[in-house]
């Protein structure tokens, strides 16, 4: 039915633990699910022959270390055993409600991305998969301790196969920018853009930011990060889960109400910035010359 696809951070401590769970939830998603795990970290090999994934040690990297996003996103959608392929961040637990939400998206449309808000939750340990109702325990665990992120964070994305193939830039994972250009790339396509939020609840398990020197501030603002804002083409080519032309909730598949209101406030803002960026640029050097600044 679905392929996911992922890389990871190595498997030790915390990371180790949640990185596990989301996997595992994955392949307990619905039947004829394929997993692929990209990357040689540390431990990837052995969980990989532990959980029964596909495993896929090399990867494309920048020369500064991090994983070129089309590398894996290439290469998954050509050995995807399933014609409906789902990147996912290797922190993200999903549940059969994730399964429900993708068998009533091929009817809709040829070309299509599911996208949804992720709820923010503590995991310290393994979760006990041999419980037979462990999704709804979490579920309701998410519920009253958990948090509702908004529609800039987005962490799983569901489309047919062959659908991002050959067109990814060369950004990498573990910044920002390479989520929101991807829902930027399907609206471009003409592709029906489906907020699943309201139908799948999404686990992003916290975790910390150790991985880059400066922490969470560095996954912003490093060069890496910027050098994605520029592949992406910059913040007109950015857009988040409002830009969803359709919303899948309890009553099914729906146009989204909101979308036109949503892009006019999402166009005002761009440009607002866009010309704030401009001003700063063009008075950079007066600002240098009588010391208030060079930013």
């Amino acid at each position: 039915m679905i392929t996911f696809f992922t890389t990871a951070k190595p498997f030790t401590g915390h990371t180790g633990i949640i990185q596990r769970n989301a996997l595992k939830s994955w392949k307990l998603a619905g039947p004829q699910v394929e997993v692929i795990l990209f990357g040689d970290e540390e431990g990837a090999a052995e969980t990989a022959g532990e959980l029964g994934l596909r495993f896929v040690p090399q990867v494309q990297r920048a020369p500064q270390g991090p994983k070129l996003l089309r590398s894996f996103f290439d290469a998954a959608q050509e050995m995807a055993r399933n014609e409906i392929v789902c990147y996912a961040n290797c922190d993200i637990v999903l549940t059969n409600d994730f399964y429900r939400a993708v068998t009533q998206l091929r009817p809709v449309a040829e070309k299509f991305l599911m996208v949804g808000r992720r709820w923010d939750m503590e995991i310290a340990e393994a979760l006990n998969f041999d419980l037979p109702d462990w999704a709804e325990r979490l579920q309701t665990m998410t519920r009253q301790s958990g948090h509702h992120l908004g529609a800039g964070w987005i962490d799983y994305f569901v489309f047919p196969k062959g659908f991002y193939l050959g067109k990814v830039p060369e950004m990498v994972i573990g910044r920002v920018h390479w989520d929101q250009w991807l829902v930027w790339k399907a609206r471009a396509s003409g592709a029906a853009v489906v907020d699943a939020s309201q139908a799948v609840m999404a686990i992003h398990q916290n975790h910390d930011y150790a991985y880059h020197p400066a922490g969470k501030a560095g996954v912003w603002t490093d060069e890496l990060s910027q050098r994605n804002y520029q592949l992406a083409g910059g913040r007109w080519h950015l857009c988040t889960i409002d830009d969803a032309t359709h919303v899948l909730g309890p009553h099914g598949l729906q146009v989204n109400p909101l979308r036109r209101l949503r892009a006019v406030k999402r166009c005002l803002r761009t440009a607002k910035e866009s010309l704030r960026m401009a001003a700063l640029e063009w008075t950079r050097p007066a600002r240098r010359a009588i010391g208030i600044g060079g930013k």
